[in-house]
């Protein structure tokens, strides 16, 4: 019976969404300097500051996910960090071509994670 293991598949739920995440803020630092360009170009103000608490919020909250503490609170931090950084970085409106094609797939993917993150959210209150 499935809901003999629902501890599990919430276990898995949360290494998967965190771990992204935290994977995801670890890379990032790897690329700042770019990264930090690029939003300068897109005209975001305090573009180093901004990125560099982006990261922060998607290692923190990423763990916090992943540890099952405060599951909701990190889950809707993710979720605020996604609806701000997924137009900003896969505007694939913007572009055509294999440029526009990536930038949809990254899009549908934050898509899909901002649905499984509202799923913890609702599992965890």
């Amino acid at each position: 019976m499935l809901s003999n293991f629902e501890n599990e598949i919430l276990l898995a739920a949360r290494l998967l969404l965190g771990g992204a995440f935290v994977f995801a803020g670890l890379r990032n630092i790897q690329n700042a300097g770019f990264l930090t360009q690029m939003m300068t170009a897109r005209g975001v103000p305090q573009a180093r500051l901004m990125l560099w608490l982006g990261i922060v919020l998607q290692i923190v909250s990423g763990a916090l996910v992943i540890s099952g503490v405060w599951t909701a609170a990190a889950a809707l931090c993710l979720v605020l960090f996604l609806v701000i950084a997924t137009p900003m970085f896969h505007n694939f409106w913007d572009h055509q071509g294999p440029e526009g094609a990536s930038r949809i797939n990254g899009f549908v993917g934050n898509v899909a994670l901002t649905g499984g993150f509202l799923a913890l959210m609702g599992q965890a209150l």
